[in-house]
C-alpha cells in the first residue's frame, strides 16, 4: 500500500527505513522524500513509526544522529528546519 503518492513510497519502504533507524517523519523524508511534497502522508508516517519500537530511539532522544549519511535538514513537510 502506498503511503506517499507523490513519490510512490510504500508502507513497506517506510517500515524498512524505520528498521534502519529512521525514528521521525523528518528522517523518513531524508531517506526517501516521503512527506516532502504535499505533506498529506506525514500523519500516516507518524502512525507507522508509532507502531514499533525505534531501535535507535535513545540516540534520537539525545539529539544525536541515528542515520549516517542522511541529511536531517528537512522538517516533516519538506521545508528547511
Amino acid at each position: 500500500m502506498y503511503v506517499c503518492s507523490c513519490f510512490g513510497v510504500t508502507e513497506a519502504q517506510v517500515k524498512k527505513h524505520a528498521e534502519d533507524g529512521a525514528c521521525t517523519p523528518r528522517q523518513i523524508a531524508s531517506a526517501c522524500k516521503a512527506g516532502t511534497d504535499c505533506g498529506s502522508c506525514v500523519r500516516r508516517i507518524q502512525a507507522i513509526l508509532g507502531r514499533g519500537a525505534c531501535p535507535r530511539r535513545e540516540l534520537a532522544d539525545q539529539g544525536r544522529p541515528v542515520l549516517s549519511g542522511i541529511d536531517g535538514g528537512l522538517d516533516g513537510l519538506g521545508e528547511a528546519a
